[in-house]
């Protein structure tokens, strides 16, 4: 069997008059992540991350923000296609683990509800998706709340086609 590791990172500006998407699920909070898209720094870190494990490149060139069908749109439905393409190269998830970093809102409470959302559009066992979330201890413009950033971590393998 052959197993290969993908890193994914994505971060994005809070601002006013978004939405909080945070693993596919929204977050009540006073602002929102800017982005073409939803701008969901986790489901963007996970796309990277498995692109990366599969020599795929990354969502920027996947999804450029010029395309304006790609305006506006959820995050899962990227990581939908992201899945479709790792199927379509012959591997599977092991496993996901992730670090989201915010200073606000405080994401204890969402970490099993993100959890739970993510298995299941990856169709993987919720034990296999690791949600971290960390401040940055009030350091740089992660820690001044200007914006969230997320770094994840993959494990695919390739499935035995005999």
């Amino acid at each position: 069997m052959e197993n290969r590791i993908g890193i994914g990172y994505d971060i994005h500006r809070l601002v006013d008059g978004r939405e909080l998407f945070i693993g596919g699920i929204e977050i009540p909070y006073i602002k929102g992540l800017l982005g073409h898209s939803d701008a969901d720094v986790l489901i963007h870190a996970i796309c990277d991350a498995l692109l990366g494990a599969i020599a795929g490149g990354d969502i920027g060139k996947l999804f450029p923000d010029t395309n304006p069908e790609y305006r506006g749109i959820r995050s899962r439905e990227l990581l939908k296609i992201v899945l479709e393409l790792v199927r379509k190269k012959g591997y599977k998830i092991t496993n996901v683990d992730t670090v989201i970093i915010a200073e606000e809102p405080n994401l204890s409470a969402f970490k099993n509800r993100i959890q739970e959302n993510l298995s299941k559009i990856m169709k993987i066992d919720k034990n296999c998706v690791g949600i971290k979330a960390k401040t940055n201890e009030g350091l740089g413009a992660l820690g001044s709340k200007e914006g969230i950033a997320c770094y994840a971590v993959v494990l695919v393998r390739k499935e035995n086609l005999l």
